[in-house]
């Protein structure tokens, strides 16, 4: 497989502007993983595991170091926006690059609803009264033209949304850290110990985990607009690991060691119920705006990565060609616009079925996000294999195994799905989903951009 073949995969995705710096591009990804999936859903977390979550997020932490990896190595060789879909397309086979890109494009479409379903609850902190759908109409339309305009306005945005939520962290692990050392241990053995569900119940958590990581594959999407991709990549790939293990896992501790793991995140996010036990004047009511800003930056991330994956189908003909149209900024509004339908499905939700809306799409996006990840994982290895004996600019360690050992972990995850009454629709959805997408396939094969 030579390098000019992939070029042809390049320039067809050609026209997206590189204006994102290092910084940015470690931002974009700790945005995408600092977001609802910790703030709200490690209250499920907590539910499933008790205090041994803090292992079923260290379970992810590997994971995520896993892909992490992967996902540097591959994009160092190939920056482009297509990215992981790119290349499996190149090395695994063209029907993989074709699933892989829809069932992901169609996880972060549903992820979208988690996040804007998040903040009508937020929302509610405030704002009792007010029907959720308003804030989603209205925080959605914002962030819609945010994407619209150029790829440095929303690169400059999210750097902004992911410094305040970063700060923030640190300051609540500060705090919490202090308040912890006045209360003592006692919470991480009182009401069953530190297992009470189990050891199921802690390995059932390593989902919600996951899905809290979600997000950090999209540094190598945003890596198509990178300024210096290779430069970025490797720095971006150091720091936001690092970030993300000692964000999650300390943030995971003080809200153990502080709140009952019984009594956490009843109706709000667990961390509002760290700092209303603060007693620290106004403490709740700036962690819910902290944890807004962070599900508005989540959403953020979200939509930029949907529209260029949903351009980058089109571009390989996968995708009505409209789709792969870039506006006088380089943004592919078109692909914005129909990646949105997410907030249309979650305002349907959340006026049915307000009290299990958040639950029904974090299940139903988990499938496309875990299969992508398994995918990452399995590219790799034909990556490596096809690069054999030929230097890499970056190169992960531990290969074959560390890649073998992420794919065997995800699929695990999967299959765990299946036997957990709360995410029973993720295979549920996810499976039909994949067989719809192969009939797709098999009925469409000419490309359709030109």
């Amino acid at each position: 497989m030579s390098a000019e073949r992939f070029d042809a995969i390049e320039n067809r995705e050609k026209g997206l502007r590189r204006g994102l710096t290092s910084a940015q591009l470690t931002m974009i990804a700790i945005g995408g993983a600092i977001g609802t999936g910790l703030f709200l859903g490690s209250s499920f977390a907590i539910s499933f595991a008790g205090p041994a979550v803090i292992l079923s997020y260290a379970i992810g932490a590997l994971i995520a170091l896993l892909l992490m990896g992967c996902l540097a190595e591959m994009t160092v060789a190939h920056p482009t926006s297509g990215s992981f879909g790119a290349w499996a397309e190149f090395y695994v086979g063209p029907l993989a690059g074709y699933l892989v890109r829809y069932a992901y494009w169609s996880a972060i479409v549903f992820a979208v609803g988690t996040e804007v379903t998040a903040i009508a609850v937020y929302m509610r902190f405030w704002y009792p009264a007010v029907p959720g759908w308003v804030w989603i109409v209205g925080f959605s339309s914002i962030l819609i033209a945010v994407n619209a305009f150029d790829v440095k306005v929303f690169g400059s945005i999210e750097y902004a949304f992911s410094t305040l939520k970063v700060t923030a962290i640190m300051v609540f692990i500060l705090l919490g850290g202090w308040l912890l050392a006045g209360i003592g241990l006692g919470n991480y053995t009182a009401h069953g110990g530190f297992f009470p569900k189990g050891a199921w119940g802690m390995w059932v958590a390593v989902a919600v985990a996951i899905f809290s990581y979600f997000g950090i594959e999209m540094i190598a999407v945003a890596a198509g607009e990178a300024e210096d991709p290779r430069r970025a990549i490797t720095k971006a790939y150091r720091s936001t690991v690092a970030r993300l293990v000692l964000f999650y896992l300390l943030s995971m501790a003080i809200i153990l060691g502080i709140v009952p793991w019984i009594e956490s995140g009843k109706g709000q996010s667990p961390f509002v119920t760290v700092m209303a036990r603060s007693h620290v004047p106004f403490a709740a009511g700036v962690v819910n705006f902290v944890i807004l800003v962070a599900a508005l930056s989540a959403m953020n991330s979200q939509l930029y990565i949907t529209a260029r994956m949903m351009f980058s189908l089109a571009r390989a003909g996968y995708a009505p060609r409209q789709l792969g149209k870039l506006s006088s900024r380089g943004t592919p509004v078109a692909a914005l616009l129909l990646s949105s339908i997410g907030i249309a499905l979650a305002t349907l939700l959340i006026v049915l079925f307000p009290s299990t809306s958040f639950t029904l799409m974090l299940a139903i996006s988990m499938f496309g996000g875990l299969f992508a990840w398994m995918m990452i994982f399995v590219t790799h290895l034909y990556f490596r294999r096809a690069h054999t004996g030929k230097p890499l600019a970056f190169r992960m360690w531990g290969y074959p195994y560390a890649s073998l050992l992420g794919a065997g972990l995800v699929a695990a995850i999967l299959l765990t799905t299946a036997f957990t009454k709360e995410f029973r629709m993720t295979l549920a959805y996810g499976l039909p989903a994949l067989g719809l997408f192969y009939l797709a396939w098999r009925l469409r094969r000419r490309p359709v951009y030109e």
